[in-house]
């Protein structure tokens, strides 16, 4: 199956649409939605008329292309398309040799950027999707990913995804952690983001009006379609989480110079893995002193925290007295389950350990 990249741009426009299941798709929406990504590419010379667009389609369902199970909808007179599986996509599909060479292609073609400026990331993608495609002749995975197949709430991913570039309006049930019953929210979905192996999306949260509304896809309980204006959001996402570490961004929050002391032991972990792009250090005699430009938040404090007695907050002061109280508390939880243990007759470093 030889696919060239204007095919290859009209398959995935025909893939997205009948996907979509909030919207119906007839012929001449397939055809506008294609001709207007391929303007946008490739120029007006390249739009297609409808006997190519029947012609994509009929090789989509074919043995040669994906055997896409498509249904065709008669509503009236007229007849609308749609995936019969929800969750089928042509992307889900396995490589083919001739998709293998030109993914191969393409590697080699990226594979001149590794080394400029803004393309370091090409360095960590390549040899994952070589791995993960198997564009390598091997028996075996030689790369293992940090990944939680067993994650609450990704089921919600593709729908969000799809909510979002599709544009459409949702009615979500969400419970957070402080609350005993869920709530509704109508929902503008705008951006989606992974932080320490979870996933959280950002947008408007109709009813109180706040564009930044986060939520974790782990406590969200349902999520469904509704008829609405979709709200375009006007914020650069990127920018907005620059100056914090993690999601959590407060609303009266400004960045801070944060500075912090490592010691000789942790230091080559933090000058090899920055803690922020914005990350400057010195060596002061036997510490490492290291300052970094951000809004103090809960995940910069359980960042903090997981250095344990490897490092110590030296300004702004009143983040060294958060962290100094979280680690009293836990040092009196410790404390005060020893003694309740010692109360009991349980001796502690004599308790048995688990054996795998």
């Amino acid at each position: 199956m030889s696919i060239n990249k204007n095919a290859l741009l009209r398959y995935q426009v025909l893939d997205r649409c009948f996907s979509n299941t909030g919207r119906n798709f007839y012929w001449q929406d397939l055809l506008n939605e294609i001709n207007k990504a391929l303007e946008e590419y490739n120029g007006k010379e390249s739009e297609i008329k409808r006997r190519q667009l029947y012609d994509d389609i009929k090789f989509m369902e074919s043995d040669q292309g994906w055997s896409i199970p498509l249904e065709r909808h008669k509503d009236g007179r007229k007849v609308y398309y749609r995936y019969a599986e929800k969750d089928f996509s042509i992307s889900n599909q396995p490589l083919n040799e001739d998709e293998k060479s030109q993914i191969d292609s393409a590697i080699s073609v990226l594979s001149r950027f590794s080394g400029a400026p803004q393309f370091e990331w090409v360095q960590e993608l390549i040899p994952v999707i070589q791995d993960r495609l198997g564009l390598k002749q091997q028996s075996k995975e030689v790369i293992g990913l940090e990944s939680n197949i067993d994650l609450i709430g990704l089921e919600h991913l593709r729908n969000l995804y799809d909510a979002i570039v599709n544009e459409l309006v949702l009615k979500v049930e969400y419970k957070d952690f402080k609350s005993e019953e869920s709530f509704e929210l109508t929902f503008h979905p705008h951006f989606l983001k992974q932080y320490n192996n979870r996933w959280f999306v950002f947008g408007l949260n109709k009813e109180l009006e706040i564009p930044t509304w986060n939520l974790a896809l782990d406590r969200i309980q349902k999520i469904e379609q509704i008829q609405g204006d979709y709200r375009l959001s006007k914020i650069d996402w990127n920018e907005h989480f620059f100056d914090i570490i993690g999601v959590t961004r407060p609303s009266e929050g400004k960045v801070e110079k944060i500075v912090l002391e490592f010691t000789k032991e942790q230091a080559p972990y933090i000058i090899t893995k920055p803690l922020h792009p914005t990350q400057k250090t010195q060596w002061v005699e036997e510490y490492l002193i290291v300052e970094i430009q951000v809004i103090p938040n809960y995940e910069l404090e359980t960042l903090i925290l997981s250095f344990g007695e490897k490092v110590k907050v030296i300004k702004p002061e009143n983040l060294s007295e958060k962290i100094y109280n979280r680690i009293s508390g836990a040092t009196s939880s410790y404390i005060s389950f020893q003694e309740k243990s010692l109360d009991h007759g349980v001796v502690i470093e004599d308790r048995p350990r688990y054996k795998s």
